[in-house]
């Protein structure tokens, strides 16, 4: 049996996890990068950027980015992604400023609206994500 690998993914341009939580940024394991929930904070001063959902988001997407990057990715190569909101009724919203990053090829989605979020957060987004040269295509039935 081969082994697998595996790399653990840290950037300095991202947020690092929460008070030391045992969780890392990302991690690589053979051609797939996994990403830890990721809210919308400043990584500068570790709190969540002030404008509501839409500018949390905003700012959980570019800490994304930063940790695609650190890992061969990209938005291009995301295939799945998770939002989970504090309220449902930021689904529209969040919709909004999402379109700013993944402007085609969408990747799969799905979205909750969760209970409660660390730091009080309106919005946490996770996203898996091909790693390398991926090609796309499209099939309809």
């Amino acid at each position: 049996m081969s082994a697998l690998f595996r790399r653990i993914i840290s950037t300095s341009k991202a947020p690092k996890p929460l008070n030391g939580a045992p969780y890392n940024q990302a991690v690589v394991m053979n051609n797939f990068v996994f990403l830890s929930g990721v809210l919308g904070m400043d990584k500068d001063t570790n709190k969540l950027v002030d404008g509501g959902v839409a500018a949390q988001a905003r700012q959980a997407l570019k800490n994304i980015g930063y940790i695609l990057q650190a890992s061969g990715a990209s938005y291009e190569t995301v295939i799945k992604s998770t939002i989970m909101l504090n309220d449902i009724n930021d689904f529209q919203a969040v919709n909004e400023v999402y379109k700013e990053f993944f402007t085609k090829e969408f990747p799969a989605r799905s979205t909750f609206q969760i209970g409660k979020l660390p730091l009080e957060a309106a919005v946490e987004i996770e996203v898996i994500a091909g790693v390398g040269k991926v090609e796309t295509e499209t099939s309809k039935l």
